[in-house]
């Protein structure tokens, strides 16, 4: 990246101090994801050993989110509950963006019966609510965390199927490709070299964004029961089995509750400012 360069995103992120706070959110997650053992009070119980002698208990100096109605650490739980909604947040994306960008630009580039057959498949996918679409996959193939990314996975790639497509209709037209074209360069190299880098930009800001999405309605499925089962600590699961015990131990709920919000919004944050970053148009106000 050129100085100048540098200095404009420098210029933006100040500006959007939204943004940079949404940036400090996700490192300071993704942190406590890979440190969970070091960083957790108690990892044993946030594997999900009982301790009884301590359930429900409101949150102090040595429980600082209180305990569950095992007698568990709410903070460990949650701490390690954010291993999950990252795994889940970048697989999902991953495996939508490696199914729909690739479909979406031969789709775009090739036009015809490719484009045709294509688009009438991602159609059928995006008639359904995403929510809908991953509730009634991970019903089918069961419960489990691999099943819950297969789901929602599947109900994701035709949007960036979709957004891309329109991308490499208008970049296939410049001139540049044209004269590509007439070189005789092969399709695939000029999907490669000069598609493809044009129109990923959208497509990032978009995945930005996705993986809170993810993070929300995987928490949504865990709280229906058909994503992560017990032990395993995660976020939409402590919802679930926090949310009976809300009116009198407020705490059981709310802080997982807390931390699927703010992990949701950081990465909204984000995208937000990759917006900014990567957009031509808006990159000419910090010229």
């Amino acid at each position: 990246m050129k100085k100048d360069e540098i200095i404009r995103v420098l210029k933006i992120l100040i500006r959007n101090k939204l943004s940079l706070l949404g940036i400090i959110i996700i490192l300071a997650l993704i942190i406590t994801a890979l440190f969970a053992p070091f960083i957790a009070p108690y990892p044993n119980q946030a594997k999900g050993e009982p301790n009884p002698e301590e359930k429900l208990q409101p949150p102090s100096s040595k429980h600082w989110f209180g305990t569950d109605y095992m007698g568990r650490d709410v903070l460990s739980r949650v701490i390690y509950g954010a291993r999950i909604s990252l795994l889940v947040a970048v697989a999902v994306v991953s495996l939508g963006l490696l199914i729909g960008v690739p479909l979406g630009l031969l789709a775009g580039f090739k036009g015809g019966v490719v484009d045709a057959v294509v688009m009438r498949v991602t159609d059928i996918f995006l008639s359904f609510p995403p929510l809908l679409l991953a509730l009634l996959i991970s019903v089918t193939l069961g419960r489990g965390l691999e099943n819950v990314i297969i789901a929602l996975a599947v109900s994701w790639w035709p949007w960036y199927t979709r957004l891309i497509r329109g991308m490499a209709i208008s970049i296939k037209e410049k001139p540049y490709v044209e004269v590509a074209k007439s070189m005789g360069i092969s399709s695939w190299k000029i999907i490669g070299r000069h598609i493809l880098p044009n129109a990923i930009s959208p497509v990032i800001v978009q995945g930005t964004m996705d993986m809170g999405s993810a993070i929300l309605e995987a928490s949504a499925l865990s709280f229906l029961g058909l994503g992560v089962q017990p032990p395993t600590a995660d976020w939409g699961l402590m919802v679930s089995q926090g949310k009976d015990y809300l009116l009198n131990y407020w705490w059981y709920p709310t802080f997982p509750g807390l931390a699927i919000f703010i992990t949701v919004l950081a990465f909204n944050l984000v995208g937000d400012v990759l917006r900014e970053i990567l957009d031509p148009r808006l990159r000419r106000r910090f010229l």
